[in-house]
């Protein structure tokens, strides 16, 4: 049995196992993103303007964050990212292509787009590291 063939079965047995969950994809990666509302940070009364987004496995989409600039803020979403396909991270209009992602981090006032597709069902926390407690945090809930 070549090797291929034993990553399927051993793949199959995890998954039987419930050990790992499959990925679902049924959407049109071709096709333009959805822009999810953006999610501003304000740094002065330390809120976002945005808690809760629900999406779809499988669709592609465009999640912009903004910062005022007013203090250093990393915005994590680990498990969203670990569950996803990340296409790209647009800055300042200059693109990266990551192999994964954890955070993205503003130093300074700005933009950041993250084009994403998830891949598994679930609820995934996102926050403002260190301000996570005075409500700075969300959830993305992937059916």
């Amino acid at each position: 049995m070549g090797i291929r063939n034993r990553t399927h079965w051993a793949i199959a047995a995890l998954v039987a196992m419930g050990m790992v969950a499959p990925a679902h994809g049924e959407g049109n990666l071709a096709s333009r993103p959805e822009r999810l509302p953006d999610t501003e940070i304000n740094g002065v009364d330390l809120t976002l303007s945005e808690h809760e987004y629900h999406l779809e496995t499988g669709k592609y989409y465009r999640w912009r964050i903004v910062s005022d600039g007013s203090d250093e803020f990393a915005v994590k979403a680990p498990e969203l990212f670990r569950n996803s396909w990340i296409d790209q991270v647009v800055i300042d209009d200059l693109e990266v292509k990551p192999m994964g992602l954890y955070s993205v981090e503003f130093d300074d006032e700005g933009t950041i787009d993250i084009w994403f597709v998830p891949i598994r069902p679930g609820r995934y926390e996102f926050w403002v590291d260190g301000y996570e407690d005075r409500g700075m945090s969300g959830d993305f809930i992937v059916d």
